[in-house]
């Protein structure tokens, strides 16, 4: 069984999509769509914009997921039996599943990143990677940096890759703390704020607001969620799942999991970079990897 997943925030990279933009001509047509529905040029950051600038959560997250959805579009769908989404990537994986029509993607994604994006200047927190310390010493060591402020698993990447979150204070303090607990490194992420964690609150009910807005209809293709970690096709749940994702942890590891339980032996990562690749590869060996990520790329399976 083949699987599509798609990345998220962290893989876009400057000129991102200008190779597909310029050999397929639907790819075109579909990022100029975009740049009429967002009301600026989205197309003109991915392509010629600073790294400054892509790096906005309120254009990283359109850029990626429309470089994401162009791949998938090119590509077809015909003997793909699950989708899943690293965080934004959901909403990719939502819309190449049926779920989400593109115009509402679009909007949903870019008024996500910019909700997103304002909760982290409203409560500022930050992230950081916690590798190498055994899943067991990860509560200890939560509960003890919870005594500065919020803090909280934010992503379950790959067996001893974890993601925190939460309040500055607190993380740092998780950070000093994680050699002490086993942690082979842990490293604060340069983000705009505390994605996946309860600071990301006052993005909710406008979130929840933009959701009851669009359609989503039931999903086509199984996607495997988030914030549930389990292949979702109701349309209720899976509206019910986004709202979940942005405070909930990203349960990806665990994602994975029930997709080769499921019958997954192929994964391909479609988008931007080799993020996801690696993660599969320390999750489970047995599943056969690849990424579609340019023009190349795209050519090289048509």
């Amino acid at each position: 069984m083949k699987a599509f997943v798609f990345p998220g925030q962290g893989s876009q990279y400057c000129g991102m999509g200008k190779d597909i933009y310029e050999n397929f001509p639907t790819a075109r047509t579909m990022m100029e769509r975009a740049n009429d529905i967002l009301g600026y040029s989205i197309t003109d950051i991915m392509f010629s914009g600073s790294e400054e600038e892509l790096r906005q959560t309120k254009y990283t997250q359109p850029a990626i997921f429309l470089h994401s959805i162009a791949v998938a579009s090119l590509l077809g769908r015909t003997d793909i039996a699950m989708t899943a989404g690293h965080s934004l990537g959901e909403y990719t994986a939502l819309c190449c599943a049926g779920a989400i029509s593109f115009d509402d993607a679009v909007r949903i994604v870019a008024k996500r990143g910019t909700l997103m994006q304002n909760a982290g200047q409203q409560n500022p927190g930050t992230m950081a990677a916690i590798i190498g310390m055994p899943d067991n010493a990860l509560d200890a060591l939560l509960e003890e940096a919870g005594t500065d402020g919020v803090v909280q698993a934010a992503n379950f990447n790959s067996p001893g890759q974890i993601v925190i979150s939460g309040d500055i204070a607190a993380v740092k303090k998780a950070v000093s703390l994680a050699p002490s607990k086993g942690a082979r490194m842990a490293k604060e992420l340069v983000v705009s704020g505390a994605f996946h964690s309860p600071l990301m609150k006052p993005a909710e009910q406008e979130l929840a607001a933009a959701l009851a807005d669009i359609t989503i209809n039931n999903a086509e293709i199984p996607v495997c969620m988030n914030a549930v970690a389990r292949p979702v096709t109701d349309a209720a749940e899976i509206r019910q799942n986004l709202i979940l994702q942005l405070t909930s942890s990203v349960l990806w590891t665990q994602s994975i999991e029930a997709m080769v339980k499921s019958g997954m032996s192929e994964c391909v990562e479609v988008g931007p970079q080799k993020v996801l690749q690696g993660l599969m590869k320390r999750i489970d060996k047995s599943v056969a990897t690849s990424g579609v990520d340019t023009a190349a790329d795209i050519q090289s399976r048509l």
